[in-house]
C-alpha cells in the first residue's frame, strides 16, 4: 500500500492492527489483513524510548487523581491533512486488564470486522509509524461526567452493543451502516451523559440522536484528491455509501477524529481539563490546558520537560 493511501486511511480515524494486541474486551478469515500494514519493527532503543513516555503517561493519568480519562495519540505523519491524532480511546484505571488500560476499537484485519479491546498504554502508544516522535492527549472530564462515563466504558455489555457490525475508517458520523473507532467512543460518550438506555436495541440511532441535540458537528476533512475515491474500491476498511453525494463530489468527509470528540467536550464541560504530552528523542514534554505543543514538541512557558537521555 502506498504511503499516501495509509495517509488518507489514517487521516480517515484507521483503527486496523492485524493482531491488536491486548485483552479482548469481546470474543468474536480473509484476504483483507494483506491491507494492514504493520509499523516497522522497533529497535531496542525505540522500544526503550516508547516505553519510558508510557511511563510518563501513565504517570500523569494517576497523578490527575481521576479513574477515566479520554485519551488519542498520534500515528503517522498526518500534517498536510492538519492533523494530528487519528485514534481515541477510554483510559481506566479499573480496567480488568491493568490499571490506565485504553478500551477502544480496532479494526480486525484477519477478520475483516470491528472489535474491542482493552490495551495497555505502552502497546497504545506502541501503534505509531514514527518512534521518533508522538503525542498524547488526555482529557479529564468534571467529576459527575467522569463517574458516568467510568460506568458506561467498564459496561462491557453496553460497550459491545454500541459496536457495529461492519467497519468502515471515514464512516459518517451520523450513519448507522459502518463505525470506526472515534465514533465508537462519541456514542459511548452519548450514551452516559444522556443518560440514555444502553439496552435499547436502537441504543446507536438514540446516541447518534443526542449528539445531533447537542450540536456535535465534526469538522469536514478535505481530502483533495481522488485516492480515497478508489482506494474504496479495494481497502476493506473504506466505504463512501454512507456519505451525502455532495461530500463525495467535493472530496470533503465529515469524520470523527479525536480532534472533534475534544471541541464536543470542551464545549459542552468548560471544566473539562486537557494535559498533553509529547516526546521526541531527547525529551517529553507536558502541557496543561487547551493550547496545543506546537509540530517541534519545544516546551513553551509553564510546560514541564522529563529527560530521555
Amino acid at each position: 500500500m502506498t504511503a499516501r493511501l495509509r495517509a488518507l486511511a489514517l487521516a480517515a480515524g484507521l483503527c486496523a492492527g492485524a493482531a491488536a494486541p491486548g485483552h479482548a474486551a469481546a470474543s468474536s478469515s480473509s484476504d483483507a489483513s494483506r491491507f494492514c500494514d504493520r509499523p516497522s519493527p522497533l529497535t531496542a532503543q525505540q522500544q526503550d524510548r516508547l516505553l519510558r513516555f508510557a511511563a510518563v503517561v501513565r504517570q500523569e493519568l494517576e497523578a490527575s487523581g481521576r479513574t477515566v480519562a479520554l485519551i488519542s495519540r498520534s500515528g503517522l505523519d498526518l500534517s498536510r491533512f492538519d492533523v494530528r491524532y487519528s485514534h481515541a480511546g477510554i483510559s481506566l484505571q479499573a480496567s480488568e486488564n491493568g490499571p490506565w488500560s485504553v478500551r477502544q476499537l480496532y479494526y480486525a484485519c484477519d477478520e475483516s470486522r470491528p472489535r474491542l479491546y482493552d490495551q495497555g498504554i505502552a502497546g497504545f502508544l506502541f501503534g505509531t509509524d514514527d518512534p521518533a516522535t508522538g503525542y498524547v492527549s488526555i482529557v479529564l472530564p468534571p467529576p459527575a461526567e467522569a463517574a458516568a462515563l467510568e460506568r458506561a466504558a467498564l459496561d462491557k455489555a453496553l460497550a459491545l452493543r454500541l459496536l457495529a457490525g461492519r467497519y468502515s475508517a471515514n464512516a459518517h458520523p451520523y450513519g448507522l451502516r459502518y463505525q470506526n473507532c472515534n465514533q465508537w467512543v462519541m456514542e459511548l460518550l452519548a450514551t452516559a451523559w444522556g443518560a440514555l438506555d444502553g439496552n435499547d436495541p436502537g441504543a446507536r440511532a438514540r446516541a447518534q440522536a443526542w449528539l445531533a441535540d447537542q450540536g456535535y458537528a465534526p469538522a469536514p476533512l478535505q481530502v483533495g484528491s481522488q485516492l480515497l475515491m478508489f482506494a474504496a474500491h479495494f481497502v476493506p476498511w473504506v466505504h463512501l455509501d454512507d456519505h451525502p453525494v455532495e461530500d463525495r463530489y467535493a472530496l470533503r468527509f465529515h469524520i470523527s477524529m479525536p480532534a472533534s470528540i475534544e471541541a464536543f467536550v470542551h464545549r459542552r464541560l468548560p471544566g473539562a481539563e486537557r494535559i498533553e504530552l509529547c516526546h521526541d528523542e531527547r525529551q517529553v514534554v507536558i502541557r496543561r490546558g487547551w493550547q496545543p505543543i506546537g509540530s517541534a514538541c519545544e516546551p513553551g512557558p509553564g510546560d514541564r520537560v522529563v529527560a530521555l537521555d
